[in-house]
């Protein structure tokens, strides 16, 4: 989940109130952004679901908050200037990225907050809908520094996206007083070497350049000529990526936050060989939701007005549509990535009217609900394993095939536990989450890897989710709730992952045995299944150097995993 840094004070000044931290958090927290601590510098930290994007920057939760507080209502769309500049998209640009969009910013004032909370928004968009820069990255300019080429004699300047060869033309990268090729760059420059992978089996790399030169190299580092400060008031903002969709609305996100810190939008022209855009793209989209739907989904009755007032105090623009069942036209901003469908809709009206004002009522049916049995006894083996003094844990079900798989010295398909064929998602959002992981120890071994700063011994368990492709289901896919610990200790044995087991089966009343077996996880001769009832449910053992060495794990660790229903 994404996690911003806010400063509390500039929060307050952008937000125009003078609410103390707690009840900030309180508001906060009605609009779906959980505080998580504080930095060494005194900013507050807040996490929240990666579908709002807008509010990866102050501005963004400064936006959200006056819309909350009814300062601001309705869709707003900042006024932007007629285009002056131009990018000009040349035939050689690399056909794996192929795309460019941006937008001129002028009259901006930065000071250091706002010169970091810029930089904190590039880096969160990289990271979220960029994909790691993957589909889309983004590179701010100082314009003063920009020399633009002619178009024509009546043409106004431009630059230009183009391919050119890795050994080919020199700049001087940030961070550095040296020219480099951008070959040089991905082999010798801390930034190029973390972002080589994305263009270095290119043929042609992406380049920008102005009159006097090569400015930037996306999506991996711009040129130090060109580098933002405090004394900038005039910007040139530019980026590509794998999809026009993805860039325009990432150019859409930062131009509102510039333009909440006083800035005024200029306009680009994007000239492909086919064709000629005009971006910034401040489109407003509109979508309809059904009065009886709202009513239904959020479970109380609403009139019009209020509707509308909670539609416009969310940031929308409603208009009642009258006919056989009362409805709205809804306006969507061009930064609210999140609205998909209707129900985004009518969560917003549920966040605006405020979800603890909605008064909870008994379903119409004849009906008493009750825990199922499987989640009774999902709670029975928690309750056990906190006895035997395990940390219970609960981690995302999704996860990508190299922390599945490569780190666990698993390969897909070879027969042993975890190495099932993933359920993929055919869109992930993030490279992070693009499968549902097979087993859970992956997860509780990247917890370890996550907290070695913390003292020993740590006993952690989950008992989850994990799902694998089977062809014989009716679904295509076999899910199964699994049972996980890790012991990380300086003795930790296999024999004392054993005897975690032992003491379960003896609390289920079931038959345990142990016959050795092998999985790449753990090492050879330390490692055995494990057999409940007579059936193969898992497997437990000591995990292999190799493993401890991938998550930094310095200590010796015992683990095991079987299926939760050989417990019944």
């Amino acid at each position: 989940m994404p996690v911003v840094d806010i400063d509390p004070d500039e929060l307050r000044q952008l937000t125009g109130t003078e609410r103390d931290d707690d009840r900030l958090k309180d508001d906060l927290f009605g609009l779906g952004l959980e505080y998580e601590g504080e930095t060494e510098d005194g900013d507050l930290q807040f996490e929240f679901a990666p579908d709002r994007l807008d509010r990866l920057s102050v501005e963004g939760v400064a936006r959200s908050l006056r819309y909350h507080y009814g300062e601001d209502r309705g869709t707003y769309v900042p006024p932007t200037n007629d285009a002056d500049w131009t990018i000009e998209v040349e035939d050689s640009v690399p056909d794996e990225r192929p795309y460019v969009t941006g937008a001129v910013v002028r009259g901006i004032d930065l000071d250091e907050k706002g010169l970091d909370s810029l930089i904190q928004l590039q880096e969160k968009l990289h990271a979220t809908m960029g994909r790691k820069r993957a589909k889309g990255a983004i590179g701010i300019h100082d314009l003063t520094m920009l020399k633009g080429e002619s178009v024509s004699e009546e043409g106004g300047p431009s630059i230009r996206y183009t391919g050119v060869d890795p050994d080919g033309p020199r700049f001087v990268p940030l961070d550095s007083d040296a020219e480099l090729t951008p070959a040089e760059v991905l082999e010798e420059h801390p930034t190029g070497r973390e972002y080589a992978d994305l263009v270095s089996e290119y043929e042609r790399y992406p380049a920008i350049y102005d009159e006097l030169g090569l400015f930037s190299f996306p999506p991996v580092i711009n040129g130090r000529r060109t580098e933002v400060s405090t004394d900038s008031r005039e910007l040139f903002v530019e980026l590509t990526g794998t999809d026009q969709w993805t860039i325009d609305k990432m150019c859409a996100i930062v131009c509102y936050a510039l333009s909440a810190r006083g800035a005024t939008i200029e306009e680009v022209e994007v000239e492909y060989p086919d064709r000629t855009l005009l971006r910034p793209d401040f489109e407003i989209r509109e979508k309809r939701v059904s009065h009886e739907r709202i009513e239904g989904m959020l479970g109380m009755e609403f009139d019009p007005e209020t509707v509308i007032d909670c539609f416009e105090r969310a940031g929308l623009s409603a208009t009642q549509v009258l006919g056989e069942e009362t409805a709205y036209d809804v306006e969507v901003p061009p930064y609210r990535v999140d609205v998909l469908h209707p129900v985004d809709l009518i969560d917003d009206v549920g966040r605006a009217y405020g979800f603890d004002g909605l008064i909870p009522k008994y379903p119409e049916v004849s009906t008493v609900g009750a825990r199922h049995e499987r989640t009774r006894l999902e709670d029975a083996a928690r309750n056990v394993l906190v006895g035997l003094g395990f940390e219970d844990t609960l981690n995302f079900h999704l996860i990508n095939e190299a922390e599945n798989y490569e780190r666990l010295r698993v390969t897909p398909g070879e027969g042993v536990l975890g190495a099932g064929d993933p359920a993929t998602i055919r869109e992930p959002y993030s490279e992070d989450y693009t499968m549902v992981r097979t087993w859970a120890l992956p997860s509780l071994v990247m917890v370890l890897e996550n907290n070695t700063h913390r003292s020993y011994p740590q006993n952690l368990a989950e008992v989850g989710f994990a799902a694998e492709l089977d062809d014989s289901t009716e679904t295509g896919v076999r899910e199964r709730r699994t049972v996980a610990g890790v012991l990380a200790r300086t003795d930790a044995s296999y024999e004392d992952a054993k005897g975690v087991l032992q003491a379960l089966a003896r609390n289920f009343e079931v038959d345990l045995e142990t016959p050795p077996t092998e999985h790449p996880t753990f090492i050879d001769g330390r490692a055995a299944s494990v057999v409940i009832d007579g059936q193969p449910a898992g497997v437990v053992g000591e995990i292999h150097p190799e493993v401890l060495v991938e998550h930094d794990l310095e200590l010796p660790v015992a683990a095991f995993e079987f299926r939760l229903d050989t417990l019944e």
